[in-house]
């Protein structure tokens, strides 16, 4: 039977992805002066979610099992591959929905048309990025310390 709370390199990973997707709505709030809740759902924003959950795990994978070890040269390239998925692909693809919403405005401004708009934010910039390294590499750090 797989045992999830006696896996403490996936909880580390775990709390790192839980912590970023709350932090996201304070932080957003800050900005926006209002409390958008689908945030802890949503992607993009600040933290990065994905990249604190992949390098949570692989750090932890690091301090438990080795930084010599297999899995943490697996985990170092996921997370290569996931932080640049987050950076580029996803970014550019946020750039095009938002070019894509400023074209149907231009079309409704002169047509009764209403069109649903694309999701703006799907990838991160560079510092929300690194915002998921950091907390990823704190909360892996915080987990080996205590469950040693």
């Amino acid at each position: 039977m797989f045992d999830l709370l006696n896996n403490p390199i996936l909880i580390a990973g775990l709390i790192g992805w839980a912590i970023a997707q709350v932090v996201k709505v304070p932080l957003e709030s800050r900005k926006t002066h209002r409390w958008n809740w689908a945030l802890l759902l949503a992607p993009g924003g600040m933290p990065s979610s994905h990249t604190a959950l992949v390098v949570g795990i692989t750090h932890a994978t690091g301090l438990f099992l080795g930084y010599d070890s297999p899995l943490f040269a697996f985990g170092f390239a996921f997370c290569m591959v996931v932080i640049y998925d987050a950076t580029g692909i996803r970014r550019q693809a946020g750039k095009h929905a938002e070019m894509i919403n400023a074209m149907i405005e231009d079309l409704a401004a002169g047509h009764p048309l209403k069109e649903e708009q694309l999701r703006e934010v799907l990838g991160h910039t560079p510092r929300e990025v690194l915002g998921g390294l950091i907390l990823g590499l704190t909360v892996a750090q915080i987990v080996y310390l205590l469950w040693k």
